[in-house]
């Protein structure tokens, strides 16, 4: 039995103890953190310069997290690949950076309201033998690990492509070795042990979440013991959040995904593989087609199967896909996807679109697929180094303008889809929020667009931003009529442009006659909501219900349990006074704040002038 290890004692004792340290001198009031729509991937990036890009740009722009690369100590190799090869859990000292960095980067990210989370790696460890990034030493031919020995691997099979093929080979592709690298028995109660105290040490340090590396190769019951173990221990992050937790499962014929869903979201490779052929016009997909494969707003699914946008969690390219060509990509052979504008257009249309939760990729530029990172900085005197060595993707003006755009947007239903002069030209709105169109076509696209906005003057963030006082754009605008339409021209993908356009209401200008609206953001936590309910706002105007919870504005959760925050954007009336409440409701039954439907307890306020943005942080439900 595991419990007879003296050695493997004292790591369990070691590991909780390390992690009680660390919680009782790091525990803090939680910090306001951006909303979640959108993380990013910052690849191999070392622990102090993601430090930096939180404060310098992540937060600014309205990221919600940042995934880190797997922090344990690991194999010492040239290539990428040696981080997934771990060597020793209870150690976090990797190719990134120390734990003292690690501490650092994380309470730094917070202050500037970006999540942190860990990508972990426990389904095999590094082969063959020598000395780690910690300095341990390991030997994979007598699997002598610090704290493993020979008793908590699977024996040495190989995993075959049939395998892969239907049920039959899912016990392989869980027993056998991935890749030839010793398989832990994550079935194991001793070895589920030194995986939960591994996730509850970095919970200690302040992560907000976890990417599970190669999740199908591992059953779905050890995970949801694992997970059992660390929430009884922290059943919240420090800030306050439910433990965020997405599993990387690739779709095919031995996998249940469905038995993974309980524990997490699951990466949906589905989406990747339907922006891949969309864009490239491959195996018979186009922009046109897209709502055939992955179903519509309400509706998903389609004819691909995809998961329900609540359990999925999508990227147009990660730095596995990017090097086995099963995605577009911009690092690998040139560039290709990039010189063709389609890399960029799928992006915007993945931050545009509702569907999951976002994640952009921020690698490096490679020619081998076995290259490491480089060696330089990201940064020259404190300069960022955009498209030098590091590809600083998520800097790109598109990408990280249209991080706002999905924030804004959350919740909104996906309208307005019309396709134009050919099946390369798209457009859609999100409901009285926000508007975009793409063309992946070689001929322009103008014509008049039903928006769905409120009538006015927009930046189109595909080029530019409002300026400091919100007067005009540093690029292109669009102008809204009163029926909430816009005539303009979509550039050919052959112009040089970016040849997409995208609005919503937090760039709206302010015009010198004030405008007629106002985007107004609410913000509530606290409402103890129960599975079926939601939070609308209900009120004094049209736009909030007439106080009538079934017409109220609709918020949408920024996470997942009874009292995470709720958010949401609407334009109302400007210079309005507004009378309103937060409600709880399921579909027939309202559950008012403060004293049901009187109108004791009403919050109230006055609405900015036109054009402008104002911001409603409410605190807590009021019972």
């Amino acid at each position: 039995m595991h419990t007879s290890h003296p050695t493997r004692r004292r790591l369990a004792a070691a590991l909780t103890c390390t992690a009680a340290a660390t919680l009782a001198t790091f525990t803090a009031p939680a910090q306001a953190l951006n909303p979640n729509t959108t993380s990013v991937q910052m690849f191999e990036w070392a622990w102090p310069d993601i430090a930096t890009e939180c404060t310098q740009w992540l937060g600014p722009k309205g990221f919600g997290g940042v995934q880190i690369s797997p922090p344990s100590a690991s194999k010492n190799a040239n290539g990428w690949w040696g981080v997934y090869q771990p060597v020793n859990y209870a150690n976090l000292t990797s190719r990134m950076g120390t734990p003292a960095q690690l501490q650092s980067m994380i309470s730094t990210c917070h202050a500037a309201g970006v999540r942190v989370y860990a990508d972990i790696v426990v389904n095999q460890m590094a082969d063959g033998s020598g000395t780690a990034t910690d300095g341990s030493t390991w030997n994979a031919s007598t699997l002598t690990y610090p704290y493993f020995s020979a008793n908590d691997f699977h024996a040495n099979c190989s995993i075959a492509d049939s395998d892969y093929n239907s049920a039959a080979g899912r016990s392989n592709v869980q027993n056998c070795r991935l890749g030839g690298l010793p398989d832990l028995a994550t079935e194991s109660s001793y070895v589920q042990g030194q995986i939960a105290n591994y996730l509850k040490a970095l919970l200690a340090l302040g992560v907000d979440g976890f990417r599970i590396d190669a999740a199908k190769h591992m059953p779905a019951s050890a995970w949801t013991s694992i997970m059992a173990a660390v929430k009884a221990s922290y059943p919240t992050t420090l800030q306050g959040e439910s433990i965020w937790l997405t599993q990387e499962i690739i779709n095919d014929g031995e996998v249940d995904r469905p038995s993974y869903l309980p524990i997490g979201t699951i990466n949906e490779f589905q989406f990747t593989y339907a922006m891949r052929d969309a864009f490239r016009n491959a195996n018979g997909l186009n922009l046109a087609s897209i709502p055939t494969v992955m179903g519509t707003w309400g509706n998903w699914g389609g004819s691909w199967g995809f998961l329900q946008p609540q359990n999925a969690t999508v990227f147009i390219t990660n730095w596995d896909t990017e090097r086995n060509g099963s995605s577009l990509n911009i690092n690998n052979n040139g560039g290709a996807d990039a010189a063709g504008m389609r890399y960029t257009l799928a992006h915007i249309f993945m931050l545009a679109q509702g569907y999951g939760e976002a994640q952009l990729y921020s690698g490096f530029k490679f020619t081998s697929t076995d290259a490491d990172r480089p060696s330089t900085s990201p940064y020259s005197g404190g300069v960022p180094q955009v498209n030098v060595v590091w590809d600083f993707a998520h800097r790109w003006t598109p990408l990280a303008n249209m991080v706002g755009f999905r924030n804004a947007a959350a919740g909104q239903a996906q309208q307005n889809w019309v396709v134009g002069d050919n099946s390369n030209q798209v457009a859609f709105s999100r409901g009285s929020v926000g508007f975009a169109a793409f063309n992946n076509s070689g001929s322009s696209w103008t014509r008049t667009f039903a928006t769905g906005l409120p009538a006015g003057t927009y930046c189109n963030v595909i080029n530019g931003t409002k300026t400091s006082d919100g007067s005009a754009c540093t690029a292109d605008s669009v102008t809204v009529d009163a029926s909430g339409n816009a005539s303009f021209t979509v550039p050919a993908n052959n112009s040089g442009s970016t040849p997409a356009v995208a609005i919503y209401a937090g760039q709206k200008v302010a015009t010198s006659g004030g405008g007629t609206t106002c985007a107004v953001t609410f913000t509530i936590a606290n409402a103890n909501t129960v599975y079926g309910q939601n939070l609308r706002v209900v009120g004094s105007i049209s736009g909030l219900g007439s106080w009538a919870p079934a017409s109220g504005f609709a918020l949408t959760i920024q996470g997942s349990g009874a009292n995470v925050p709720w958010t949401g954007t609407i334009s109302l009336p400007a210079n309005t006074a507004v009378q309103y409440k937060y409600v709880k409701w399921n579909g027939s039954t309202a559950v008012w704040e403060s004293n049901q439907s009187t109108s004791s307890g009403n919050r109230e306020f006055t609405s900015c002038t036109g054009g402008g943005t104002q911001a409603r942080s409410d605190g807590n439900f009021k019972f």
